[in-house]
């Protein structure tokens, strides 16, 4: 077995310095939180907020648990979008409560608020946070991350990242967020795919003043070993309800534009992610019903009705050794399908583009590589920021 791991580290290492995306297995990266050394030492004595959900595990153990056997005093847990157990809807709001296993409190910060109060930071002496991400605006992981660091920059708490892999870390693209549009699912001028670990995306926060009022968050990160750019990393756990797989991770920045339309991504199915359709597409060659499931348990979008579309399984399976891109082409084939049918967009759709520019463009026909050639100035200054939070390599990205 050892024999058959070295083999496959030393062929993605070998793509990795050719400059190809490789997709590699959950063990060949070590992530922040298994790194004892570097972080457990600091933490005795202190009472420790975390930050954490159901991703937060080294190996089979919950950080929670492994912290707690090494005698960490966690005295509060915060929990964000899909709550601290990761089973809670997109958008489901979450109640704060104790969690049974550990009787520790558990405050939800995607909930009646996003950002911690001074009750909620209360003897706290450092606050650790254990996220996976998936390198995208609109995923909320990053903005949970940003109101901590500010809540904790107000009352002077450190904040300590432990840092695992972006999976959509090889590429950037995308059109950058106009501040006009800042919500939740994003809040800063960066594009859709960004290109940085949530650890570096802490760094970039910081250093451009995002925190607002002059403010610098007491911030450090406990580094990824064995990680580079280039790894399209499979996920030891399902980061969110409806990623269930690394091919739904890898078309997510693609997909999750159709949630401002009328266009469904298979959520109430198996498969969501993997796929888009419509009751009314005439061109599909596949098909998929919506039923009630976890993480899709209400009413998800045609809930009992036959939706036809495409399977983008095939897609991604093909493309995964490719330099990474968002895909237009699926939203424009959708829109030339239903528009004259349907009202397309609705008002979702800018808030997830970051600007009301690509729905314009999506009305007035213009070509995917035109659309893309827009958003060429941005991206250009966007990588220079950039650069100056970078701890891991680059290869790969221009």
């Amino acid at each position: 077995m050892r024999t058959l791991l070295f083999v496959l580290l030393l062929i993605a290492t070998a793509c990795l310095k050719a400059g190809n995306p490789v997709l590699v297995e959950p063990n060949v990266v070590t992530p922040g939180a298994a790194r004892f050394g570097l972080y457990v030492d600091s933490l005795k004595g202190l009472k420790v907020g975390l930050v954490a959900n159901h991703a937060s595990v080294i190996g089979q153990t919950h950080l929670v648990d492994t912290l707690i056997n090494q005698e960490v005093n966690i005295i509060r847990i915060f929990s964000p979008e899909h709550g601290f157990r990761g089973n809670a809807d997109a958008g489901a709001i979450v109640d704060s409560y104790i969690d049974q296993d550990t009787q520790i409190p558990v405050i939800s910060l995607y909930g009646k608020k996003k950002k911690p109060d001074l009750k909620d930071l209360k003897d706290i002496d450092i606050v650790l946070i254990d996220l996976q991400d998936v390198g995208v605006r609109f995923y909320t992981y990053i903005s949970t991350l940003t109101y901590m660091m500010q809540a904790c920059a107000e009352v002077g708490i450190p904040v300590k990242v432990l840092d695992r892999p972006n999976p959509n870390g090889y590429y950037i693209d995308g059109p950058v967020l106009d501040t006009n549009f800042r919500s939740f699912v994003g809040l800063h001028p960066v594009p859709v795919v960004y290109g940085l670990t949530i650890g570096e995306y802490g760094h970039m926060v910081n250093g451009e003043g995002w925190l607002g009022n002059g403010r610098k968050c007491d911030y450090t990160v406990v580094p990824l070993e064995g990680y580079s750019r280039n790894m399209i990393c499979k996920l030891p756990v399902k980061p969110s309800p409806n990623l269930k797989s690394w091919k739904s991770v890898y078309l997510y920045p693609s997909l999750c534009f159709f949630e401002g339309t009328v266009v469904s991504v298979g959520r109430g199915t198996d498969h969501p992610f993997e796929a888009f359709g419509h009751p009314d597409i005439k061109t599909g060659s596949y098909s998929f019903t919506p039923r009630s499931v976890p993480g899709a348990s209400v009413h998800p979008p045609f809930k009992g009705q036959t939706c036809y579309g495409t399977n983008l399984a095939s897609f991604a399976e093909a493309n995964i050794t490719q330099h990474g891109q968002l895909q237009l082409d699926w939203l424009i084939q959708a829109y030339n399908e239903l528009s004259n049918r349907h009202k397309f967009f609705n008002s979702y759709f800018s808030t997830l583009a970051g600007n009301a520019l690509l729905k314009q463009q999506i009305e007035q026909n213009i070509p995917a590589s035109e659309i893309r050639m827009s958003w060429k100035p941005d991206l250009e200054n966007y990588k220079q920021i950039r650069r100056k939070y970078l701890i891991y390599d680059d290869i790969g990205i221009d």
